[in-house]
């Protein structure tokens, strides 16, 4: 059964005029209504016959039967040279009044003949009231492009005469690809992608997306979000939106969800591991590719340099001397995500280490000895139907007790640990960066959580 009217087209007449048309009409729907509320300039009869022209011809392969009745009357009659489905008011009747009609036709697209129907009711607001049903065919294999309307007996409809075309949709209908995991809204169909698989369309489509890597690893510092690129609402690193895709019928495109990286084993000697890309890629398509997140980095020796990625992770200071902080690591590429947070700078400090960066926001630097930043934001999308947080940061480690450790960023960042605080992964399927950790009690660091990729094309 039809349950999703869409209006393709509207008119409302501001001068009297001799037909009303519809043309380029999209082959997007399954079936086609108009709608209209019309007065005609006849002048010897309160109710005009409304004809039907199609792909531009009127009355050619068109036939039916209508019945019309006014309460005291009643007429049938079948019609062959003419299109009389639907009515509108004469210029005899009282004024400022119009006559309502439907034009229903099913199927408009299909390699068949096109039945349709027509409902029509013309309220003289005196002594009268005319009814008309009507149904026929349209004795025609080609699809519907165009549709128009004129007066029977009069030459114009009038000034204030409003017609409307609408597209309906079947919710028979399924989707119009294979893959993922299938859900809808009222408007489109959404493949969404927990891990690799193929999308495969079954005709030719123009769709959104969203490719969102997996996190990095947190090390003594936090994991960098996995890089984030979309079409809807945001994408990483605060750039232009991504454009939509255009997909083939029939082509197998593959689709890869990347792993997050795992944590560091001890976060005091060894990096962790950087997130693992996702991607969309197929024949005759410029690949789609989001980077995994930078690996957090050890506190061994003086003032590491976090590590780029999607989102870069946070720079560690592991030593009472040397020069400066630890570099928070960059966004590479560019356009996916935010660099990480550097580590504290004065030379005393001991336990101090960056936060991830997040895909909408640079990861947190600690703003004393012995804290740690906080993971930076990822970024908001409503591309699943639903408004989600994708892409934060891992929040970094701090070797001393207490709640200093850094805070993982919204969309699933991990949190750092601290001597008396546990930290947490990156969430999986956002894409988040593990919290780091490295002191005595918390050394083992967090993974990256895994990315994600949504495809989204209009119903």
């Amino acid at each position: 059964m039809a349950n999703t009217y869409t209006l393709i087209a509207s008119n409302t007449l501001t001068s009297d005029t001799p037909s009303v048309t519809f043309s380029s009409i999209p082959s997007t729907y399954t079936d086609l209504v108009i709608r209209f509320s019309a007065r005609t300039d006849r002048s010897d009869a309160a109710v005009d016959v409304v004809d039907l022209g199609v792909n531009g011809v009127y009355s050619t392969n068109l036939s039916g039967t209508r019945l019309r009745g006014n309460g005291t009357e009643a007429l049938t009659n079948n019609f062959t040279s003419a299109s009389y489905y639907t009515v509108a008011h004469g210029n005899f009747g009282t004024s400022n009044t119009f006559g309502s009609s439907e034009l229903y036709i099913p199927s408009y697209t299909a390699s068949q003949n096109k039945p349709m129907s027509g409902f029509g009711a013309n309220e003289d607001n005196n002594t009268a009231a005319t009814v008309q049903v009507a149904a026929g065919l349209w004795s025609n294999t080609a699809a519907i492009t165009s549709l128009s309307l004129k007066p029977n007996a009069g030459s114009n409809f009038l000034s204030g005469s409003s017609f409307f075309l609408y597209g309906i949709k079947s919710a028979a209908v399924g989707a119009y690809a294979t893959g993922g995991v299938i859900s809808q809204t009222a408007t489109h169909w959404i493949h969404s992608f927990f891990s690799t698989g193929t999308f495969t369309p079954t005709q030719a489509l123009t769709a959104d997306y969203l490719v969102v890597a997996g996190g990095g690893g947190g090390g003594g510092s936090g994991g960098g979000a996995g890089g984030l690129r979309c079409t809807v609402g945001a994408t990483g690193g605060g750039g232009s939106l991504e454009s939509a895709l255009s997909l083939t019928s029939g082509t197998a495109y593959t689709i890869t969800v990347g792993a997050g990286g795992p944590g560091s084993a001890n976060g005091q000697s060894t990096d962790g591991t950087d997130g693992y890309s996702s991607s969309i890629t197929g024949t005759g398509l410029t690949t789609i590719t989001s980077t995994g997140g930078g690996a957090g980095v050890s506190v061994g020796g003086f003032n590491r340099d976090g590590r780029s990625g999607g989102s870069g992770s946070g720079g560690s200071r592991g030593g009472s001397s040397g020069p400066g902080p630890g570099l928070g690591g960059s966004a590479s590429p560019s356009g996916q995500g935010n660099a990480g947070g550097n580590s504290f700078s004065p030379v005393a400090s001991t336990s101090s280490t960056g936060g991830g960066g997040g895909a909408g926001a640079v990861g947190g630097t600690p703003v004393a000895s012995d804290t740690a930043g906080n993971g930076g934001n990822g970024v908001t999308t409503s591309i699943s139907g639903s408004s989600v947080t994708y892409g934060g940061g891992g929040g970094g480690g701090i070797y001393v007790s207490g709640s200093n450790r850094g805070a993982g960023g919204s969309g699933g960042g991990g949190n750092g640990a601290s001597d008396t605080l546990v930290g947490s992964t990156g969430a999986i399927n956002l894409g988040g960066g593990g919290g780091g950790a490295y002191s005595s009690t918390n050394k083992i660091a967090y993974s990256g959580g895994s990315g994600i990729v949504i495809i989204r094309y209009a119903k």
